[in-house]
């Protein structure tokens, strides 16, 4: 049976965050990777941080191809990369790793190109920095790897495509390109676009105002901080599927606007519960730990001195109690030097929890 896992040499065309986190698990697992950059001091700092070698080092040796070139290119550029990439290297299979998948293969095939060595993937995985420098090699462990092979891939291209994943720890799916684009729309695309909005409404104000803010705020808007210049790419390449789910927020939004203008009339309590209700079953159907069915946990909230080693402390505690934690956050008191620690464990195991923990000395709240 063929092998499941990549030998190499690998290309990684494109050198920041996602490009130079594939060379930094490759080359981890062994496998030979070199470097291709338009920025050489991206590419400078991806090979300085062992991502790779620079590809000028392959093509020294003219008998050597590469198995596998991961073309890591803004998306507005990607097509023409994978196209010249073929080309390039003639036995060579090639993928992408654009967030947007349809319109990619649909440009590739006005063009022409021989796409029996192409095939279309999204590592479902990122972080709010940029570049070689927020490179992690451990970024794509147990995130959905999305290959999305079309009618022309070769069994051999695809198997490859899926390998690239797995040798990176990802949880590999496969969907075909305009499944993906619809998928996310809704569960990276809208979000981010949601985050952005809200963020926005905090230009201009008072920072005494926003001195109140808690972990409600902080969670809705951390993806804000993302980069504007590959969002602008991204939600443009998607947009006739990201602008039919922003039509049902703007009947939702409406809706809500409409109700609240008279909140005292007949039904407007009974529409916002309605509003409230449909939050809950729809963030209820969000998969669950592992990617399994989705299952309520219990939450507790301890608080911990702010100096060093509390959050250690504690942690280590649980374990000796034996309580699994199934999500962990952080927030501080406001005028306090307390921190909060939340804890999201199995309902069975919550008041065993609390009563250990208290016997411990902590300080907990239900």
């Amino acid at each position: 049976m063929a092998s499941t896992h990549l030998t190499g040499p690998v290309v990684v065309i494109g050198t920041g965050l996602l490009g130079a986190s594939i060379g930094l698990g490759l080359e981890h697992r062994g496998v030979p990777v070199f470097l291709e950059d338009t920025s050489p001091t991206n590419q400078a700092v991806a090979v300085d941080i062992g991502a790779g070698r620079p590809v000028a080092e392959l093509e020294a040796d003219s008998g050597v191809q590469p198995q596998l070139v991961v073309v890591a290119a803004p998306p507005d550029v990607t097509a023409g990369v994978v196209e010249r990439s073929l080309e390039r290297w003639p036995r060579a299979v090639v993928v992408d790793i654009a967030s947007v998948k349809a319109g990619i293969l649909a440009e590739l095939r006005g063009r022409s190109v021989d796409l029996s060595r192409y095939v279309g993937t999204h590592p479902m995985a990122g972080r709010e920095k940029s570049g070689p420098v927020a490179a992690r090699g451990e970024l794509f462990t147990s995130m959905p790897w999305v290959v999305c092979a079309h009618a022309d891939s070769t069994h051999d291209a695809v198997r490859l495509a899926k390998a690239l994943g797995a040798d990176l720890g990802a949880l590999v799916l496969e969907f075909d390109a305009d499944e993906h684009d619809e998928a996310v729309a809704l569960v990276s695309h809208l979000p981010q676009v949601m985050s952005s909005l809200l963020a926005s409404r905090l230009l201009g104000t008072d920072l005494r105002l926003l001195s109140l803010a808690g972990n409600g705020l902080r969670d809705t808007t951390r993806i804000a901080a993302s980069d504007p210049g590959l969002w602008v790419q991204i939600l443009g390449a998607n947009a006739d599927k990201l602008v039919k789910h922003l039509y049902g927020v703007r009947e939702d939004v409406e809706r809500l606007i409409g109700t609240l203008e008279a909140p005292a009339a007949p039904g407007a309590r009974l529409d916002l519960a309605q509003l409230m209700t449909e939050g809950n079953a729809g963030q209820a159907r969000i998969p669950g730990k592992h990617g399994g069915p989705p299952q309520a946990f219990a939450w507790l909230t301890v608080l911990v001195d702010d100096r060093p080693g509390q959050i250690a402390k504690l942690l280590t505690e649980i374990g000796e109690i034996g309580v699994n934690l199934e999500d962990l956050r952080l927030d501080h008191s406001s005028g306090r030097n307390v921190g909060m620690v939340e804890i999201s464990v199995l309902p069975s195991k919550h008041d065993e929890l609390i009563a250990e923990l208290e016997e411990r000395g902590w300080r907990v709240l239900q």
